[in-house]
């Protein structure tokens, strides 16, 4: 039987924010220091919990950009969040969160939406999908706007450890002011660890971009993703419409659907 990745025990845990900063014109980068936080393998989400003097409360979910294991008695844990104009959680994180402000936070949460790099998984109880020969697989990440979270920690992650594993991330973002993590993403495209990335814009391209502005298609999936034959484990992240429709083209395009994995988010 296949095994899940070793990852941390869930808790509730108090977190700072350390910093709030815009990252698209609808979302902020929270930096928060998480007391008693365990770690987190790449991939995972927690819940944010608000709290308000009436007593009030609301949950959500969201997906951590940074991973990594514990340091001291509090880790540093990232989150990008955008904004959902009548949701009850998004608006409070991105427009009034500033540094010392606290709330509580519960995970971290997920073991099948995970990429270890091969040193971390050879020794953890993952079984083949994640460990051994296995871990050769190359790597397909495909995201919709605010998906690429979860999938930006994943290539962080393979660059940090300056994993040969080959990682491609597929994007589908809106205009170039709504990428998320661009700088970050053009680091990892100039390192030296196998890692490419395509992006395609739905409503407004870069001048001289090569393809108009336009969703995702089958044939421009076909294109620019790791082709079949490869057997790539493949990750994709976004609203449930963009990722029902990736995964299902992808299966025609001859992918295993057991190397599917799927992570789907809604308004917060």
């Amino acid at each position: 039987m296949i095994g899940r990745p070793s990852v941390p025990r869930s808790g509730w845990h108090a977190a700072t924010v350390v910093a709030n900063t815009p990252e698209t014109a609808t979302a902020a980068r929270l930096e928060l220091d998480v007391e008693g936080w365990p770690g987190n393998a790449a991939g995972q989400h927690l819940d944010v919990r608000l709290t308000a003097p009436d007593g009030y409360t609301a949950t959500r979910s969201y997906s951590i950009a940074s991973s990594g294991p514990a340091t001291g008695d509090a880790t540093r844990v990232v989150l990008a969040v955008d904004r959902v104009p009548d949701g009850e959680v998004s608006p409070f994180l991105v427009d009034v969160a500033r540094a010392g402000d606290r709330f509580e936070v519960h995970g971290p949460l997920g073991a099948f939406f995970v990429w270890q790099p091969a040193t971390d998984a050879a020794g953890s109880d993952a079984g083949p999908d994640v460990a051994g020969s296995d871990a050769a697989r190359p790597v397909q990440l495909i995201a919709g706007g605010s998906g690429v979270v979860p999938l930006v920690a994943m290539a962080q992650a393979h660059g940090d450890a300056a994993d040969a594993t080959p990682f491609r991330l597929l994007y589908s973002v809106r205009t170039p002011r709504d990428v998320f993590f661009a700088a970050e993403l053009e680091r990892l495209t100039a390192a030296s660890a196998p890692f490419e990335l395509d992006l395609v814009y739905t409503r407004t391209a870069p001048d001289g971009w090569p393809v108009p502005a336009g969703r995702i298609t089958r044939d421009v999936l076909a294109s620019a993703v790791i082709p079949a034959t490869e057997a790539p484990r493949v990750y994709v992240c976004g609203s449930t419409g963009f990722v029902e429709r990736v995964a299902s083209w992808l299966i025609e395009l001859g992918h295993d659907a057991r190397a599917i994995r799927t992570e789907r988010f809604g308004g917060t």
